[in-house]
């Protein structure tokens, strides 16, 4: 039994045995931690994020916002004295106009487009240098690609030459990729490092979005890189030229940079060294598709992009080191800040690192101003200095995932800690020391009564001076271990809705990971930068700390590919509904605003964030449409073809998944990266149906990933080949109990409200070794006296057997986006079509859809739509009209 702790309060302190209570200068230890701090950066950051979105909603004359301003601060001042709580809103709403007017004062990111007059415009010859270290890819038929990133002085086309400058990207490739000669051995591709100047002949094309509602903004996104074109180039056409030009410093950062990447290579073997690579130094180029896919599965993704917590870790190991050797509070936060900055610097200086360092310099200055009072304050100022520098940060999902998970920490997950765990861990400092338990309120110092009889109990097998030891390690490790989980829990919940909203993820499996993860991190990233630092004294005693953090990353990827190989971590959710959004931001809001409240409102509202986030998962939203009609869209995929059919009853069909042509190699996914997105736009979490046409990879290749994501019940297929990419989609139709229907001519079905029937190919038909146009099904949807018919890549002989079946539609999917090879005259009067849709590329090679094609449905007054003009295209037929309605972007 434990004894008893003596009721005897002295100013509201227990006081134990004799000892004599010392004045009660301040509260108890636990009472303490629950003083709420005043946090005025941080409500003034969130109120100039309100104005920036505000902004961007609304525009009005920069002058109409300074008058505002002044008339709003000119009033805060008046009230000043008479009605402080007046001042402080009237502040806020001065920092809601400050951030409208900065916002619209800067305007949209801009690039200099003079080039694009040379796009598509065949050859030019450039003159040009290089403003970032070029990259190898993969190509086509065993060559390397190098994406490179440069700076036009000089374009000239024929014999005209202007000097323009203009951020180029340009890919080159190697003479047997371009010819497709499978035989030779590829050319050792060259890298081009920063300052080299070049002169080479290159094909220019602008940037292209695709037109889905929900797409990636690449125009943007490249837009933001200073980058206006993009081009590609031979690598037997590029001539190194004299001379350099860049600053100075950034030469010095690159071979540095160059020099530490080479150091990761020598010390580990090739794949853990790609690894490295992007923890240590954020250079992604080595890694495949499929890692990054497992870390973002298992919610780890953080661990591999040079992020705050890498930066974090350092910078917390060398104020830790400089702390031990005596190094004042403020020396030591100017050296741990610099080495913030300089460590972003030399990781390229990229905008997340940028502002991981900038975050750690605000939280260094508010630690010295404030102690460790004020997390969130720090994090609010962070905040406010970054957005007031650049507020299209806000803009950015990588500044709201990182904004949002320190705060989250600091405002939420800090206050938990301190009610839970910290009283635990601060009683287990000093525990020989009886007088030290008057600090404590009487339920910590029963602890510490408790623990001290155990410990007498250990005396005797242990000895004296040890018998505390394994109590107190012991204790502080599962402490430890809870507060990691604490905190990796609460960051899910609370990162649920961007997540969703950005990413489609609900990483249900992160807890366990980061558990794992996390502290794993923690030994590699200081180990890994010592093993780097002492190769360049000596390799061997370089040798130690290289082989620890081979063994954390060892630990670290087999924790993800367990967990991203699991079914339950490959949850994605479609976009929440603006209701929702609201709703969980709400929620966030109510459980950083009760943190620090009295326990019942505290636990108010982290069960609010909870509940949020559980719906965002859990509760799919509700699919956008038109009940009772039948809705075809045309998905804007380039040069391929994907079409979304929704019955009338709401069932959902997608017939092909577009995909790349030919067999040059890419790490892009057409299922995931472009199909996927427009459908969780649409709300769409799961699909009744996929049908594939036939095996091209242009109309196979984003199936996979469809498959993945949306879980369909039936998978249509035709008569393939058994080729390995057909091979593949079937084993994942297997693995996820898929059903799988053959279909042939003359089949005829019902299917939510529609009657489908197919077409082509007949029941004799027998495929050859390799997918053919031929081999594409045909098939009709019809609802009332309106039809739809879709015929894959059908060319001549099969639509003229098609034809012989009077299959008249009002809607027709155009075969083999707009080839000469098919929608003849004989198709088209008999199916005597009102309106025609093309899916195809923009720019492509093959001149599709082709001009005689586009004549034929012009001369039958065909409403054509394009989706290289048009972007992704909706039709809706009632059952008397077939109704194009093309959806916004």
């Amino acid at each position: 039994m434990s004894a008893a702790v003596p009721p005897r309060p002295v100013h509201g302190r227990p006081v134990l045995g004799n000892s004599p209570a010392p004045a009660p200068s301040s509260p108890p230890i636990s009472v303490r931690a629950h003083l709420a701090p005043r946090q005025p950066l941080l409500y003034a950051a969130l109120s100039f994020s309100a104005g920036i979105l505000l902004g961007t909603r609304v525009w009005r004359p920069p002058t109409w916002w300074a008058v505002a301003i002044l008339v709003f601060v000119a009033a805060g001042l008046y009230l000043l004295r008479r009605r402080p709580r007046g001042t402080l809103a009237l502040g806020c709403g001065a920092l809601v106009l400050l951030g409208a007017f900065v916002i619209q004062a800067r305007g949209p990111v801009t690039v200099n487009t003079e080039i694009l007059r040379f796009a598509d415009a065949g050859e030019v010859m450039l003159t040009a240098h290089v403003t970032r270290d070029g990259f190898l890819r993969e190509g086509g038929f065993g060559a390397d690609r190098q994406v490179l990133e440069l700076e036009s002085e000089q374009v000239q086309a024929g014999a005209a030459k202007e000097n323009i400058r203009a951020g180029l990207r340009l890919t080159i490739y190697s003479r047997a990729e371009k010819e497709g000669d499978a035989q030779s051995a590829p050319a050792v591709m060259r890298l081009y490092t920063y300052g080299q100047r070049l002169r080479l002949a290159a094909k220019l094309r602008p940037a292209r979005n695709f037109g889905n509602p929900g797409a990636f903004d690449y125009r943007g996104y490249l837009a933001q890189r200073g980058i206006a074109a993009l081009g590609s180039a031979n690598q037997g056409q590029v001539q190194v030229l004299p001379g350099f030009t860049g600053t100075r410093t950034g030469e010095w950062r690159n071979r540095l940079r160059r020099s530490v990447l080479a150091k990761i290579h020598v010390l580990w073997p090739p794949q853990q060294a790609a690894l490295m690579d992007a923890m240590v130094m954020g250079e992604d180029a080595f890694i495949d598709r499929d890692t990054r896919v497992n870390f973002q599965r298992s919610g780890t993704y953080h661990v591999l992009v040079v992020s705050g917590m890498n930066l974090g870790i350092l910078a917390f190991v060398v104020f830790w080191l400089l702390r031990r050797m005596r190094v004042g509070n403020l020396w030591a936060s100017i050296a741990t800040a610099l080495l913030g900055f300089g460590y972003a610097y030399l990781c390229d200086w990229g905008a997340p690192i940028v502002r991981s360092a900038l975050m750690l310099l605000f939280y260094l200055i508010m630690r010295l101003l404030y102690r460790d009072r004020a997390p969130a304050n720090a994090v609010g100022g962070a905040a406010l200095a970054i957005l007031i520098l650049d507020p299209r940060s806000l803009l950015e999902p990588s500044f709201q995932l990182t904004f949002l998970s320190v705060l989250a920490i600091a405002a939420i997950g800090v206050p938990l800690i301190e009610r839970t765990s910290q009283p635990y861990r601060r009683a287990l400092r000093l525990l020989d020391e009886v007088s030290y338990d008057l600090s404590f309120v009487p339920q910590m110092a029963q602890f510490r009564l408790d623990l001290r009889m155990i410990a007498g109990r250990l005396h005797r097998f242990l000895g004296t001076r040890a018998a505390n030891l394994p109590l107190t390690a012991g204790l502080g490790f599962l402490l430890g271990v809870y507060e990691v989980m604490l905190i990796s829990a609460l960051m899910q919940v609370a990162l649920a809705l961007p997540m969703a909203w950005y990413f489609h993820r609900a990483t249900t499996l992160a807890l366990p990971a980061n558990v794992l993860v996390i502290p794993l991190t923690e030994i590699l990233m200081p180990a890994a930068a010592a093993a780097v630092a002492l190769a360049y004294v000596s390799l061997s005693l370089a040798q130690l700390p290289a082989v620890i953090a081979g063994w954390a990353l060892q630990g670290i990827t087999g924790t993800i590919h367990l967990v991203g190989r699991l079914r339950l971590a490959d949850l994605r959710v479609a976009t929440p509904s603006l209701e929702v959004a609201l709703l969980a931001g709400l929620a966030l809001s109510l459980a950083l605003a009760t943190a620090r409240r009295r326990r019942s409102l505290a636990v108010s509202g982290l069960a609010a964030l909870i509940l949020s986030a559980l719906w965002i998962t859990i509760v799919p939203p509700r699919p956008s449409g038109r009940p009772g009609m039948m809705e075809v869209t045309a998905i804007d995929v380039g040069q391929g073809d994907s079409t979304l059919v929704v019955s009338p009853e709401g069932k959902t069909l997608l017939i092909d998944g577009g995909g790349p042509f030919g067999p040059w190699r890419s790490e892009f996914d057409y299922g995931e990266d472009v199909i996927s997105p427009y459908l969780w736009w649409r709300g769409i979490a799961r699909l009744d149906a996929v049908a594939l046409t036939h095996g091209h990879s242009d109309h196979l290749g984003g199936l996979p990933s469809v498959l993945t994501n949306f879980r369909p019940r039936q998978l249509w297929l035709g008569p393939n080949p058994r080729t390995p990419a057909l091979e593949h989609l079937l084993l994942m139709a297997r693995q996820q109990n898929v059903q799988t229907l053959e279909l042939r001519g003359e089949d005829e079905f019902r299917f939510g409200g529609m009657q489908v029937r197919v077409l082509s190919p007949p029941r004799t038909w027998r495929p050859a070794d390799q997918p053919r146009n031929n081999d594409s099904l045909a098939l009709r949807f019809a609802t009332g006296g309106t039809a739809f018919l879709l015929e894959g890549d059908t060319e001549k002989k099969m639509e003229s057997a098609i034809a012989a079946q009077q299959p008249a539609a009002g809607l027709l999917k155009v075969a083999h986006n707009g080839s000469a090879s098919s929608t003849t005259a004989e198709l088209l009067n008999a199916v005597q079509p009102q309106f025609a849709v093309i899916s195809v590329g923009a720019r492509n090679p093959f001149r599709h859809p082709r001009a005689e094609v586009l004549d034929r449905l012009q001369r039958r007054h065909v409403g054509t739509y394009r989706t290289d003009l048009n972007g992704a295209v909706t039709f809706y037929l009632d059952g008397e009209n077939v109704i194009p309605a093309r959806l916004p972007r």
